[in-house]
């Protein structure tokens, strides 16, 4: 039965700890690296912690840190060595296998992802993107309400309120530079109703509109005045969107500039791949031998 046992160490660490502020000639490429601990024939090297070492640590806080990253660092490699004894070998091959693969899949996508970042143009004209949203308008259904209004957002004792509640149900061009004038006064407005906003923004917006009211005040036309305990909120809605209609270009502007621009990734990667490999071929760096029987 395998026993772990707490390596502990007193006068040993504050030995390496003064070694570490020793002079810069500790660290000369020259000078052969001091271990700290050994399991078997793995060797922990002082090098390998003073840099995880914090400058402003105190000399019992770096003591306890050393002494803790030893012992993890022991029993790490101490199970380490016995799963290599006790797991079957098939099981031991599988997992050099993973690590190998992980290996890899790190270095390529580093190298990939920059690639991409130095060579991906990510300028989208605005008749691309037209005719990207045109072409896939299908896959642009909406899966929440969306509306457009006009609305504000005023404390439950502010003297005007009828004015304001008119002007908001009326909105002539006069009637949006009055309000323009007193936005100060309001606690929140929204005054540009070619910009659409989602239900769930909204709720989140004006706490007494909810997913059980939504559908007698989000409705095209409709003035709402809702209130809670401190605010009164007046809107009026100009627009509506419902689930399963297509979003609006101008709403999923961001999402069709990323596609294309994933999309371009993607082109871009494949076209990279087959590059390399041609090149390969060429350079005789890389060949496939036919199968003989």
């Amino acid at each position: 039965m395998l026993r772990h046992q707490q390596i502990k160490y007193g006068p040993l660490v504050f030995i390496i700890l003064a070694l570490f502020s020793s002079c810069s000639s500790f660290f000369k490429k020259d000078k052969e690296k001091e271990p700290l601990a050994r399991v078997d024939d793995v060797f922990l090297y002082k090098e390998d912690i003073s840099a995880l070492l914090d400058d402003d640590m105190s000399v019992q806080d770096s003591t306890v840190f050393v002494t803790n990253y030893i012992n993890n660092w022991a029993s790490k490699q101490l199970l380490l060595s016995k799963s290599k004894l006790n797991l079957p070998e098939e099981k031991l091959s599988e997992f050099d296998r993973l690590v190998d693969d992980y290996r890899s899949d790190l270095y390529t996508r580093a190298y990939i992802e920059a690639l991409v970042f130095k060579d991906q143009d990510t300028s989208i004209s605005n008749n691309q993107l037209r005719t990207y949203y045109d072409q896939e308008r299908e896959n642009f259904r909406l899966s929440e309400k969306l509306v457009q209004l006009h609305f504000v957002e005023i404390p439950r004792q502010f003297l005007n309120k009828d004015g304001v509640k008119e002007r908001i149900q009326n909105w002539t061009p006069s009637d949006k530079q009055y309000l323009d004038s007193i936005a100060v006064q309001f606690n929140k407005i929204h005054f540009n109703d070619s910009v659409w906003v989602s239900a769930s923004r909204l709720m989140e917006e004006i706490p007494p509109l909810t997913s059980l009211n939504e559908e007698e005040y989000l409705k095209k036309s409709q003035f709402f005045e809702l209130q809670d305990s401190l605010e009164v909120y007046l809107g009026k809605v100009t627009n509506v969107l419902n689930v399963n209609d297509v979003a609006p270009f101008e709403y999923i502007l961001p999402e069709i500039k990323q596609l294309i621009i994933n999309r371009r990734r993607l082109d871009y990667v494949k076209k990279l791949k087959t590059e390399i490999i041609d090149e390969a071929i060429q350079k005789n760096e890389f060949e496939i031998y036919e199968n003989t029987k």
